[in-house]
């Protein structure tokens, strides 16, 4: 059994800001990521974060990314990378499973889990035929790997990781034949929807797919008009040509770890689903276990920055590297800025919902 006081699970966003908070005080960090590179989502996003300067508006993805990972080398935190975390057991023990083959055991005083979220799929006969992949995949392939998913695509999904990875693809010299949506309306914040309209994208609302089709991979891709019910109207289809269809149709917090924990949960549908109960501080139900990033909430890159800073400085103060006057004017700082990333038309109803999950939290965990 191996020892640490601090063990950050997932190096995404949150997990490497948790980190780096955390190793500012004196703490000594673990952070752990299954991928041979850290940085999670960051290295996909190649776009200009906007907002404020404190949330590195006009500043890539990838650059973030890489600030973050330099940042973490001059703070000397431990890294290991292709390292599977299996389990949580007891409430600080850690069973991870290196390079494919090596089980390890780490006991841990605190554990901070930012494990990111999946892509959801959606079904319909002929979505197992290859050339159906999510939004995710395709932006990896384009903007990590450099490969073209296919040369037409039909977007499933108006949010913002629809039209982002849309305009990417653009970018990578594909053709977006279009961009379905089944609600009534587009979901995406306007300056990614306007970008992708100029390059002239068309955008069905009140759509699905009904059925794709192809031999080998995807050749054709048939669409159909949805009513009020979203239920498919008979007579509306259409055959559109593609061979490839990206899924953006939402995210689901990855929350194995927290329920093999013994984490509770409460369900919030505008947050991904399923969520570990957690406080202002990010500390769940188990005590010495707090969350950060999708994991307590999908929402975005800059918000689980936000939120990793939290974890990594209650977790801090909790060990005894911050004092607790130290560790609220710290919080309350971070939460100043995570309150004007959740403001406005679209960050409204995801701060309504966070809000519930934190007076739940205070009722549970104090």
């Amino acid at each position: 059994m191996i020892d640490r006081r601090l063990v950050v699970i997932g190096a995404g966003p949150a997990g490497l800001s948790a980190a780096i908070e955390a190793a500012k005080t004196g703490c000594q960090v673990l952070l752990i990521d299954e991928n041979a590179r850290p940085g999670g989502q960051l290295f996909k996003q190649i776009h200009k974060f906007f907002g404020s300067r404190a949330h590195h508006a006009g500043t890539r993805g990838y650059y973030i990314g890489t600030e973050l990972l330099e940042e973490t080398q001059k703070l000397g935190i431990e890294v290991w990378l292709n390292s599977e975390v299996c389990g949580i057991e007891n409430g600080n023990e850690i069973w991870i499973v290196r390079d494919k083959k090596k089980n390890v055991r780490v006991r841990a005083e605190k554990i901070i889990i930012a494990t990111g979220a999946t892509e959801n799929a959606v079904t319909f006969p002929g979505w197992d035929i290859p050339g159906v992949m999510g939004a995710g995949a395709a932006q990896t392939m384009i903007n990590v790997n450099r490969v073209l998913p296919g040369e037409k695509i039909i977007m499933v999904g108006s949010g913002n990781v629809g039209v982002i990875v849309s305009y990417q693809l653009l970018q990578a010299g594909a053709d977006v034949v279009a961009i379905v949506e089944a609600a009534p309306k587009l979901g995406g914040y306007g300056v990614h929807t306007a970008k992708v309209c100029r390059a002239g994208v068309p955008f069905y609302t009140s759509t699905t797919i009904k059925e794709a089709f192809g031999d080998k991979r995807v050749e054709r891709v048939e669409l159909v008009d949805l009513d009020d019910h979203f239920q498919q109207i008979p007579g509306t289809e259409r055959m559109l040509e593609a061979d490839t269809v990206c899924l953006a149709t939402g995210l689901t917090p990855l929350t194995e770890l927290a329920w093999i924990a013994g984490c509770q949960f409460d369900f919030v549908p505008a947050l991904g689903g399923n969520l570990p109960i957690h406080n202002k501080e990010m500390r769940t139900t188990m005590e010495n276990i707090y969350v950060a990033g999708d994991i307590a909430g999908v929402e975005e890159a800059s918000t689980a920055m936000e939120e990793g800073k939290l974890a990594g400085i209650n977790a801090a103060a909790a060990l005894g590297y911050l004092s607790a006057d130290e560790a609220v004017k710290r919080s309350d700082a971070v939460w100043n800025s995570l309150d004007a990333l959740r403001c406005g038309y679209f960050g409204q109803r995801r701060k309504d919902s966070k809000d519930y999950m934190l007076k739940k939290g205070t009722e549970v965990i104090g």
